[in-house]
C-alpha cells in the first residue's frame, strides 16, 4: 500500500519550500513507517535548501521528530505499531569498527530506509538526514526510532532529536563535564544554550554564556547559566579568564563554529582543559594556532558530532530528566507551526527571533 501525505519539499537550490502530495511506501524488511506528531525547525534544514550538504533535489525536509509507529516491516524488533518514538539520524549498525569496538555513538555506518519516498510523478525524494519529518507521515530504518514515554509533550522532547541533544551532548559526552566544573559556551542560540543546559545537568558550577548579542545572553542567563559575556562589550577570553580565577575554564564549548570563535575557545580553557567545537564550520573555514601553544596547554580539543550521543541510551534518559524537572526542554519550543509555515520559521530562525520553531502536524 502506498500512503499519499503532506509534505514539506524544496525542489532545487535556494528555491521557496513547498507543501506538496508525496508517496510514502508501507515499510518493508527492516523499516518503519512513523506518524509524525511534532518536528523542530532546525538550521540543518536551511542548509538542505541553500544547497550546504548538497544536490540531491528533491529534499523531504525535516528531521528533528517525534511520531507514533504505525507499521514495521519483516524482522523489525525493536519497535511495534502505537509505540511513541523519538525519531534519530544515528541507527547504529552493530558492525562497523567504531561498533565492534563497544564506541557505537560513532558509528560509521548508520542505517536509513531502503524504500525511497516520491512525489506523485514518482520522482525520488532525499529525506533530509534519512529522516523527512516535515511530513504527516514517513519511512526510517526501524533503528532510527527510539521509544520514550509518551506522557510528555512531543514537541518539547522531540527536540533530542537533532540540535538540543548536540548540545546537550556537546557538554556531557565530548567534553566530559563533571560536578564542579566550570564551563564557559560561546554562541547562545539553540545549540550553545542547549550545552548550558548540559553543563547544568551535569553540576558545573561556574557557567558561562557568550555572545554578541546581549538579549541571547540575557536569556541563557535565564535558563542556566551563572555569568553572561556580551563579547561586543568584552573580550571573551578575557571575559572568562576573569570569571575563573585568571585561568580560564575547565571546558568551553564553541557553538558557532567560526576560526575567531575557536580561537577565543583555546586560549579561553585553562591548562588541562578541553575545548569542544559543536558549532557546524563552512567548507572553506581554517584554523592556524601556534604548535608550542597547542603542546604547551596540554588538554584536548574535540569536535562533536550529534553530541556523541547514542540515541537508545541518550534519549530515555533526558526525557527522565525532563519529567523530574531537571531539565527545561520546554523553554527551547518558541512557538508552534503548521506544515505550511516553514519558509516564515527559516526567517525567524536565521534572524535569532526564536530557539526553535516546532511544526505540530495536522492528522498524525
Amino acid at each position: 500500500m502506498v500512503h499519499k501525505v503532506q509534505a514539506v519539499v524544496v525542489r532545487a537550490k535556494n528555491a521557496p519550500v513547498t507543501l506538496e502530495t508525496i508517496l510514502v511506501p508501507d515499510p518493508g524488511p527492516g523499516e518503519a513507517l512513523v506518524d509524525i506528531l511534532t518536528c523542530g525547525v532546525c538550521h540543518t534544514d536551511l542548509h538542505y535548501q541553500q544547497g550546504a550538504i548538497g544536490d540531491s533535489y528533491p529534499y523531504l525536509l525535516g528531521h528533528e521528530a517525534t511520531g507514533v509507529v504505525a507499521a514495521v516491516g519483516a524482522d523489525v524488533t525493536n519497535v511495534k505499531p502505537g509505540d511513541r518514538v523519538i525519531l534519530n539520524w544515528r541507527a547504529v549498525c552493530g558492525e562497523c569498527r567504531a561498533c565492534r569496538r563497544g564506541e557505537a555513538q560513532y558509528c560509521f555506518n548508520t542505517f536509513n530506509a531502503t524504500q525511497k519516498m516520491t512525489l506523485e510523478d514518482g520522482t525520488e525524494l532525499s529525506p533530509a538526514l534519512g529522516i523527512g519529518a516535515f511530513a504527516e507521515k514517513t519511512l526510517v530504518a526501524a533503528g532510527q526510532c527510539t521509544i520514550v514515554d509518551a506522557d510528555v509533550d512531543a514537541a518539547a522532547v522531540g527536540l533530542l532529536g537533532c540540535g538540543i541533544m548536540a548540545g546537550i551532548g556537546a557538554a556531557i559526552n565530548t567534553g566530559g563535564v563533571t560536578l564542579g566544573d566550570s564551563v564557559a559556551v560561546i554562541g547562545c542560540g539553540g545549540v550553545g544554550i542547549a550545552a548550558i543546559a548540559g553543563a547544568k545537568l551535569a553540576g558545573a558550577t561556574t557557567i558561562i554564556a557568550v555572545d554578541i548579542d546581549p538579549k541571547k545572553v540575557a536569556l541563557a542567563v535565564s535558563l542556566g547559566a551563572t555569568h553572561g559575556i556580551d563579547s561586543r562589550e568584552t573580550d571573551a577570553v578575557e571575559g572568562i579568564r576573569a570569571l575563573t580565577g585568571g585561568f580560564g575554564a575547565d571546558v568551553v564549548i564553541d557553538a558557532v563554529g567560526r576560526p575567531e570563535t575557536f580561537t577565543q575557545a583555546f586560549y579561553a580553557r585553562d591548562l588541562a582543559g578541553t575545548v569542544v567545537l559543536v558549532g557546524v564550520p563552512s567548507p572553506e573555514m581554517t584554523i592556524e594556532l601556534p604548535l608550542l601553544e597547542v603542546f604547551g596547554r596540554g588538554g584536548a580539543i574535540k569536535s562533536s558530532w550529534y553530541g556523541d550521543c547514542l540515541p537508545s541510551r541518550d534519549f530515555p534518559m533526558l526525557v527522565s530528566h525532563y519529567k523530574a524537572g531537571n531539565l527545561d526542554l520546554d523553554a527551547f519550543v518558541s512557538e508552534r507551526i503548521g506544515l505550511g509555515d516553514i519558509e516564515e520559521a527559516f526567517g525567524r530562525m536565521q534572524r535569532g527571533e526564536v530557539l526553535r520553531s516546532v511544526v505540530e502536524v495536522v492528522g498524525a
